[in-house]
């Protein structure tokens, strides 16, 4: 459906995610999205916008970015199988002194993150995907999985 409009991701109030008790949080965003890849960019950029705004993620903003493009797609392949009638939601925190915590959920099975292959191995090293969950650990300070691979915790601080 390529003529079809994405929606603007839309506010999502039922999932909770409070922030560090030591941090205080400066903005909270919880978005929902349909299944769909087209999606992912106007979610991001709402997200990278208040990042600007919060002036949380400075020199971070590409490693933020990158990690949250990955986890939704991987939301919306994986997770909901690509079926637009399922929704991926993300919330993130900004706080302060300057960190970002992002939780990209979705309806699916989950996985379990330590059967996913290592993309460097000799034999993968020229695959064209599976490199999403390995750029995100990479790129983010603290990773964890919850709700039997569901659910991914993001942090950049």
């Amino acid at each position: 459906m390529p003529n079809e409009s994405v929606p603007e991701p839309t506010p999502a109030h039922m999932h909770s995610l409070d922030c560090n008790l030591s941090h205080t949080c400066v903005l909270k965003m919880d978005l929902m999205i349909p299944a769909r890849e087209e999606a992912i960019s106007p979610l991001v950029e709402s997200v990278m916008t208040a990042a600007r705004e919060t002036r949380i993620g400075g020199d971070k903003e590409l490693e933020i970015e990158t990690s949250l493009r990955e986890a939704l797609a991987n939301a919306i392949k994986h997770g909901c199988c690509a079926d637009p009638k399922k929704c991926v939601r993300c919330t993130v925190a900004f706080e302060e002194p300057g960190s970002v915590l992002i939780v990209v959920s979705d309806p699916g099975n989950g996985f379990d993150p330590a059967g996913v292959p290592d993309p460097t191995s000799d034999e993968r090293l020229f695959e064209n995907h599976g490199r999403g969950i390995f750029l995100i650990n990479k790129m983010m300070d603290e990773v964890k999985f919850e709700k039997n691979g569901t659910e991914i915790h993001m942090k950049k601080y």
